[in-house]
């Protein structure tokens, strides 16, 4: 930890694949008679640099008066407004970083007379996405050794970001709202996060990282927000891209099997062709990006052992060979019927398909008996669609904008388990089908109006979430199955909620302030037969503030502070009462009981940039009550441990992030980032209900832990970009216990080809075959300790074309 510490300070943090944010403003305005208040058509507007009256930009306002200038940098400028028979009006204006839009207002001009009277205008300022540190960009053009893999393996290199047991974690916290194209879709999880391993990444035109996140988005994720964009091109008439990526990973075993067990996946191939086409005309725009995606995995490749307090051992492995395809395609329209008014109606469409080979021998403390071998085959398909109408209406003041949409989500799991349990003295077959159908519909409305110094953002949203489920077992020969906890349990979610953010800007001072009104009610219905649970559910109405405050020493020196209030309700899967038997001894169940986690998070940032680089800042501390998480109990006379998710009471987290990015030439950069915190779980008790009442108290836990994250970028000559990759995890809390450090290189390199049009890329994840998963988990009456070799090596070769 004192080696973890010391670097920490030594290094500093960032990724290779920020984006630099050049920020553009647009200036709007009026130009009307002082005297009459009628407007003047055909006005001379000339926009100059301060410092030295050098033009910046030019234009006459229309015969209604009006005005817009684009394009226009971040900077302090003159502005000069003309008019024959008009005094000429001089006034400094200030274009700053947190909109994109700055209304000037009215700008009255006063005959050219003796009697001059000073004139009154209205002015404004905005515009940041980075610049207002409370997001990060990341291309994934820009991220070469990840290039051609999922979304999720390409933001295990960006700053702040861990990956656990297949999830993202911002700052050592999987608490993280997921969008895509900033809107919830069930693929990636409503209010918690899935499938981000199998989203191919040649789809994704950039992801944001929204650690502090305004009123405008909803409450849940109190770790922060990942927005997902896809590509979209807007270029007239026809253009597009194709590519195919294969790869193979697994080359060799990194641990022999336990004795009798099938082999493990190994030369796992990969396969993803995808295409993206695009055609403008006119008024209309239409687009697809279809992607198909074909993997092999060693899933999971888990070696455990479990030690009771009455001296039994067992050694167990689950291994776990997967096979997935993955069929996405979004598709839609866009039209433009004038300059005020758009229309787009778009669909995206998803076909998961997951087969899983799996084997779990149980043996003695000395390898002398088998005790058990648990095999199962799971077959599982996911449907995904949605479908999406936005409308958008400008008002004539450039910025000024009402938008309004539908979005209605459609997604069924269909997933069907056989097991074989092979005992000393006889062999079982067992099987279970779940099916599931879930519905979401959202409403919203979104208003944005620029002022003088800022904006006003304004909305409202209504979701209606329902998803039936159904349970089926179907039990062999001394079934291990619990059949009396199947049966049919309906999920029901209503959500209204409206918001108001407020965004002002001077030379000096930045202030965001907003909040965001939830009404949250939750009913579970679950058939009265069920042995266990009983229907249940929860409501709640509660403001989420935000606020950030700014303060510019300089154009290159700023300083924020950030608050905010956020929630995370228990996903559906996390409440359903169906025990889950992929593994027969260590059982996952949900739990109805489960409550929201709330969190209050506070945040100072600094930011300093320079010519070739910049340094990023951040310290944070964030408290949470409720705390979600899952708690794994035996009973008496038992060695099966039953995971159910649990309020765990109070946590908390207080840590420090940095991030530098330098280009030392124009040959080579790098981006080097850390981040260190102190996490924190109160004492606490809790009562598991299946499949007994059973009580669990856990002393505090407290742990210091972090990340070191270094990239560089070579650019080599002929348009060849080579990339490396370095990750350092530290040892850090789980749910009961720890998980060990981790440390990872990756390797990448492109290559444009016909004169920029086509690419191809070589990469390489794990490059030295590192990474592996240790945890130390301590319950009532057991220690489990496990270390999981599963598939991290993966070498990858791809094309894509441009036209």
């Amino acid at each position: 930890m004192k080696t973890l510490i010391l670097l920490f300070f030594c290094v500093i943090c960032s990724t290779g694949v920020t984006i630099a944010q050049n920020i553009y403003v647009t200036l709007s305005g009026q130009v009307k008679d002082a005297k009459d208040k009628s407007p003047l058509p055909y006005v001379n507007v000339v926009l100059k640099k301060q410092a030295d009256s050098n033009l910046v930009q030019g234009t006459i306002s229309s015969e209604e008066g009006r005005f817009v200038l684009s394009g226009i940098p971040s900077g302090t400028y003159l502005i000069e407004i003309s008019y024959l028979g008009y005094k000429i009006f001089r006034r400094e204006q200030l274009v700053g970083k947190l909109s994109a839009f700055l209304d000037i207002g009215t700008i009255e001009l006063q005959p050219d007379s003796k009697l001059l009277n000073e004139v009154v205008i209205t002015g404004a300022v905005e515009d940041g996405v980075s610049d207002k540190m409370d997001k990060k960009v990341f291309s994934l053009g820009n991220n070469v050794s990840q290039t051609g893999g999922s979304v999720l393996q390409a933001m295990q290199n960006l700053p702040g970001v861990t990956i656990q047991d297949g999830k993202v974690q911002l700052r050592g916290n999987d608490k993280v709202a997921v969008l895509i194209d900033g809107k919830q879709n069930a693929i990636t999880g409503f209010g918690s996060q899935s499938g981000l391993d199998n989203i191919p990444a040649s789809a994704i035109e950039r992801i944001e990282i929204i650690n502090n996140p305004s009123a405008k988005f909803d409450a849940n994720g109190n770790a922060g927000i990942i927005n997902i964009i896809y590509k979209k091109n807007r270029q007239e008439g026809w253009n597009g891209k194709v590519g195919l990526t294969s790869g193979l990973g697994a080359l060799w075993e990194r641990k022999n099997n336990l004795p009798g067990i099938r082999p493990q996946y190994q030369a796992t191939p990969k396969l993803n062709p995808s295409l993206s086409l695009n055609y403008k005309k006119n008024a209309f725009n239409t687009f697809l990006q279809a992607d198909w995606l074909y993997t092999q995995t060693l899933n999971r490749n888990e070696f455990g052992e479990r030690i009771y307090d009455n001296g039994s051992i067992i050694l167990q492995q689950v291994k776990r060979n997967r096979t997935t395809t993955f069929a996405t395609a979004k598709t839609g329209v866009d039209w433009n019927p004038d300059e005020q008014n758009s229309f787009t109606i778009s669909g995206f469409f998803n076909r998961e398909k997951i087969i899983d080979d799996g084997d779990t021998p149980y043996f003695n403390g000395d390898f002398s008996r088998r005790i058990r071998l648990w095999q199962f085959v799971e077959d599982e398909v996911k449907y995904t669609s949605t479908g999406s109408a936005l409308y958008q209406h400008k008002f004539k003041q450039p910025g000024h904008l009402l938008n309004a949409g539908f979005n209605y989500t459609f997604h069924r799991e269909d997933e069907k388990y056989f097991f074989t349990n092979i005992m000393p003295t006889f062999t079982g077959e067992d099987a279970f089908k779940l099916l599931s159908d879930e519905h979401v519909s959202d409403l919203n409305l979104d208003y944005v109006k620029p002022l003088k110094q800022g904006r006003i953002e304004t909305g409202l949203k209504f979701r209606r979430r329902t998803i039936p489920t159904n349970m089926r077992f179907f039990p062999g020969i001394n079934s291990p199955l619990d059949v009396n906890a199947g049966g049919w349990a309906d999920y029901k979610e209503t959500i209204p909620a409206v918001y108001a953010n407020y965004v002002f800007e001077n030379k000096f001072f930045e202030l965001e302030a907003g909040v965001r009104l939830e009404y949250v009610k939750v009913n579970y219905d679950v058939n009265p037969n069920h042995n266990t649970y009983k229907s249940d559910g929860y409501d709640y109405a509660q403001p989420f503030p935000n606020l950030r405050f700014g303060y510019k020493f300089d154009d290159r020196n700023k300083l924020a502070l950030f608050y905010n209030r956020r929630v995370d309700r228990p996903n559906e899967v996390d409440i359903r009462i169906f025990p889950k038997y992929d593994e027969p001894e260590v059982l996952k169940v949900g739990n109805p009981t489960l409550r929201p986690q709330f969190t209050d998070r506070i945040e100072l940032g600094h930011k300093l940039n320079w010519s070739k680089g910049n340094l990023y800042s951040a310290v944070y501390h964030l408290a949470t009550d409720a705390t979600i998480t899952r708690i794994g109990t035996i009973v008496p006379n038992n060695t099966i441990i039953y995971n159910i998710f649990q309020n765990a009471g109070k946590s908390s987290s207080t840590g420090a992030e940095l991030t530098l990015h330098q280009e030392i030439n124009s040959w080579f950069s790098f981006n080097t980032s850390a981040a260190l915190y102190r996490s924190m779980i109160n004492a606490f008790s809790v009562e598991n209900r299946y499949p007994v009442p059973t009580i669990y108290a856990m002393n505090e836990q407290r742990i210091t832990s972090g990340n070191m994250k270094l990239n560089g970028m070579f650019r080599m000559p002929k348009q060849t970009d080579i990339q490396f990759s370095a990750i350092y995890l530290a040892r850090d809390i789980i749910p009961q216990g720890k998980i060990g450090s981790r440390f990872s290189v990756d390797m990448g390199a492109k290559k444009q080809i016909q004169k920029g049009k086509g690419e191809l890329f070589l990469n390489v994840n794990d490059l030295f075959n590192t990474l592996k998963i240790k945890k130390e988990i301590i319950g009532n009456g057991f220690k489990f300790n496990s270390t999981d070799y599963y598939e991290t090596q993966l070498f990858r070769l791809g094309y894509s074309y441009k036209f």
